[in-house]
């Protein structure tokens, strides 16, 4: 199965051949330096980039200099210090390759990110060891996202090795690879500085994702930290204090309830299915013997594509006033940490997905749908500028078979070779001349 024609569909057969003939030596070229693709990403996955702490500026450094060997001169943009610690983080320096072909054509940006959650406990596989066993390798962002470091860079070699060819036609417009180090945060000082400062103005945009599937839309998500403040006393003499945890327990209990009321508000997009509220941190008190005089609840409440956030936003805040009002003493603080809204699907993205889902299908033997995904990710930066995208890349059918965010990590290297293909292959078909 080839991938579909231009808009001429009745191309001569001799287009045809050429295009297969094309397909087939990319593949080639992949198979031969696969080899060196898994390397590379070894050498990604053991330098660490957890975010919390987030010094990920490190990372970015060996990045570029494993690129410079493959002859990919990679642009250092560094955020300003200030601005990475403000936002919780200690550095951040995203990188930018260019490779430009011909001025006429357009520009499709490859972004994925370097940093990740903390590795946690429970390994049996070096979290930064790089381990390969029985066709998997191991380690923390082996699968989220640094592999498709490897798929996409990988796939523009590729690209770039067939149109050195004599007899490969000549491509159109140019890639931009976008190595960005604050997707855990939120991504505004990862791609969304890079859009912001006018240093990236793509007219496609393909981001990491998993192999089995196109993304096409994904939920928005609202953080808050909530503070509630009560009145320390001695155990002793509770009547003398405020207790601030149950004043949090009324508000937990609130947005329980409210949460099983969201089960009734249902996406309209294929993947998404209602929105959803949870509680991840708590943290208060001082003593065994001290009624807790704060307590401080971090919350994350998913929104669907059709949710307007700042309405979500108001009704959240109204539940949590509305029970804290219930017992008298206690205050509340509510602070926004983030709001990412949701990406909704765009049609100006089907050259990208008709050429990843026919050359998917043919690569991995079955069909490759489009969805939507509970997750909220970078990409909706770049919706935000009208700018078409998908998320594609290296990866298994879901976040949990990967072990994503948990211990031991992995990428099956099958799908990180096949996945590489299937974006060289689309790479060709939209700026193939």
């Amino acid at each position: 199965m080839n991938a579909p024609l231009p808009s001429n569909a009745a191309a001569p057969t001799t287009e045809n051949a050429a295009r297969a003939a094309s397909y087939a030596a990319l593949d080639a070229w992949v198979d031969a330096h696969f080899d060196e693709e898994v390397k590379f990403l070894q050498a990604l996955v053991q330098v660490p980039t957890d975010t919390p702490p987030g010094n990920n500026a490190p990372h970015a450094q060996r990045t570029g200099e494993l690129l410079k060997a493959f002859g990919f001169n990679s642009e250092a943009h560094p955020v300003p210090e200030q601005a990475v610690k403000d936002y919780g983080m200690q550095s951040i320096t995203n990188l930018i390759v260019r490779r430009r072909y011909a001025a006429q054509g357009p520009v499709v940006a490859l972004n994925a990110h370097g940093d990740v959650v903390p590795p946690g406990e429970g390994w049996t596989h070096g979290p930064y060891s790089g381990t390969i066993e029985n066709g998997r390798l191991y380690g923390r962002a082996s699968a989220v996202s640094k592999s498709d470091f490897a798929s996409y860079t990988f796939a523009v070699r590729a690209l770039e090795a067939l149109n050195s060819s004599a007899s490969a036609p000549s491509l159109q417009g140019s890639v931009e690879l976008l190595f960005t180090y604050d997707e855990e945060f939120g991504g505004e000082l990862g791609p969304g500085w890079l859009l912001d400062k006018g240093l990236t103005k793509p007219d496609y945009l393909l981001a990491a994702g998993f192999s089995y599937q196109v993304v096409t839309a994904h939920n928005g998500c609202l953080q808050m930290e909530v503070t509630v403040h009560g009145k320390m006393a001695h155990a002793a003499i509770p009547h003398t204090g405020v207790d601030a945890l149950q004043g949090a327990t009324r508000i937990l209990n609130a947005l329980y309830e409210q949460n099983q009321r969201y089960k009734a508000i249902t996406s309209k997009v294929e993947g998404i299915t209602h929105p959803y509220l949870n509680v991840g941190r708590i943290e208060g008190g001082t003593n065994t013997n001290v009624v807790p005089g704060k307590v401080v609840i971090k919350l994350d409440r998913r929104m669907i594509p059709e949710e307007n956030p700042a309405e979500v936003e108001a009704d959240v805040r109204r539940v949590i006033a509305q029970a804290a009002a219930t017992m008298p003493g206690i205050t509340v603080d509510i602070k926004r940490l983030l709001l990412a809204d949701a990406w909704k699907p765009d049609t100006g993205n089907a050259p990208l997905v008709t050429s990843i889902q026919c050359h998917g299908s043919e690569l991995f033997g079955e069909p490759i749908p489009t969805s939507g995904t509970p997750l909220y990710t970078d990409v909706r930066l770049f919706g935000a500028r009208g700018i078409p995208a998908v998320i594609y890349g290296a990866g298994p059918r879901t976040v949990l078979e990967s072990n994503a965010k948990r211990a031991d990590e992995h990428l099956v290297l099958e799908d990180l070779r096949r996945a590489t293909k299937v974006v060289a292959r689309t790479l060709f078909d939209m700026l193939g001349a």
